[in-house]
């Protein structure tokens, strides 16, 4: 079962508008860079519910999908929401 994970970013906004993540702050001391976006598109996360701009990243060469919903961010984790410390 996966779960909606609400993530800090590290963003940086392009002076056409555009939101480019660099990196996540995944739990107290770990930051994942982002090496590069592959996609941004509107999109609906299947596995954990919600819906937002989807953007498509390679992080560490797996691809891995982080969602803007209005002004947060989350990306899908594994487990169940009310056993996750």
């Amino acid at each position: 079962m996966a779960y909606k994970k609400y993530v800090e970013m590290i963003v940086k906004y392009l002076e056409d508008g555009t939101i480019m993540p660099l990196a996540i702050h995944w739990n107290e001391g770990e930051l994942y860079e982002i090496d590069r976006v592959v996609d941004i598109r509107p999109c609906a996360s299947l596995k954990a519910g919600g819906a937002g701009i989807r953007y498509t990243c390679m992080i560490q060469g797996r691809k891995k999908y982080i969602w803007l919903e209005e002004n947060k961010w989350f990306v899908e984790a594994k487990g169940d929401k009310l056993n996750v410390g």
